[in-house]
């Protein structure tokens, strides 16, 4: 396991047991409420994502003990409290790729990652109409879904792009009373060619081998006939 002050990066080969830890939904869920709104107990937890004390609370035992949340600080000696030990889980693609286990969780965890743009565009469109957001959040709101045309090496400097200037803008924000947390997805998904498209390629390809084929037995036909002609020309 690779991490520093904010970042958990997985890795397939040392982290086959955090990986299956971390594929069950609630125990997503319960990660990513405690790096949202910062440590709470499993009770509170129950509350928010209408489970059992008991099954959040066992949930929250397994996130810890693959170092994914610590106790926190408990108030006036009451229940356990809970927080995330990092603000994000990281993990490379590639490595991901290689084995079934981490092919399932990326496929899991992106899978929650749309869940989660679900629930935070319900909650953003609730705080919104009971006047918890004010009105200079509607503007810069919003959701895009732009379709470029990029090299793998492009599409990569671009999310190196985006994180660079997040985190420039996070530390600058810091300290700001008007400041909010905001759910921030980015997707960068390279789709292959259509079948349609492919299916239309491969008929042209056809319909110009069929022309080429006609193109050569209309010139063989003339050869022959010019031959033939040769052959009358030289008979006396």
């Amino acid at each position: 396991m690779d991490s520093d002050e904010h970042k958990r990066v997985l890795d397939p080969e040392r982290d086959t047991a955090a990986l299956k830890a971390l594929t069950h939904p609630l125990r997503i869920q319960l990660l990513g409420l405690l790096r949202q709104d910062g440590p709470a107990t499993a009770s509170e937890l129950a509350a928010r994502t209408g489970q059992s004390s008991a099954s959040t609370s066992y949930h929250l035992r397994v996130l810890a003990k693959y170092a994914f949340i610590a106790e926190a600080e408990r108030r006036d000696g009451r229940e356990r409290r809970w927080r995330a030990l990092h603000t994000l889980t990281s993990w490379s693609n590639e490595s991901m790729e290689a084995t079934e286990a981490g092919r399932a969780f990326v496929g899991l965890a992106r899978r929650r990652q749309i869940e989660h743009l679900e629930r935070s565009l319900a909650r953003y469109e609730a705080d919104l109409a009971a006047g918890r957001l004010g009105q200079e959040w509607v503007e810069p709101s919003g959701i895009t879904d732009l379709m470029p045309r990029l090299t793998a090496a492009s599409l990569t400097e671009l999310f190196d792009t985006v994180a660079g200037k997040l985190e420039e803008l996070t530390a600058r924000d810091a300290d700001d009373p008007h400041a909010e947390h905001v759910v921030f997805v980015a997707a960068g998904l390279p789709l292959a060619a259509h079948e349609q498209a492919a299916h239309e390629h491969a008929v042209h390809e056809q319909a110009d081998r069929d022309l080429e084929a006609r193109d050569l037995e209309g010139r063989d036909a003339e050869d022959r006939a010019g031959t033939a002609r040769d052959a009358e020309d030289l008979n006396p």
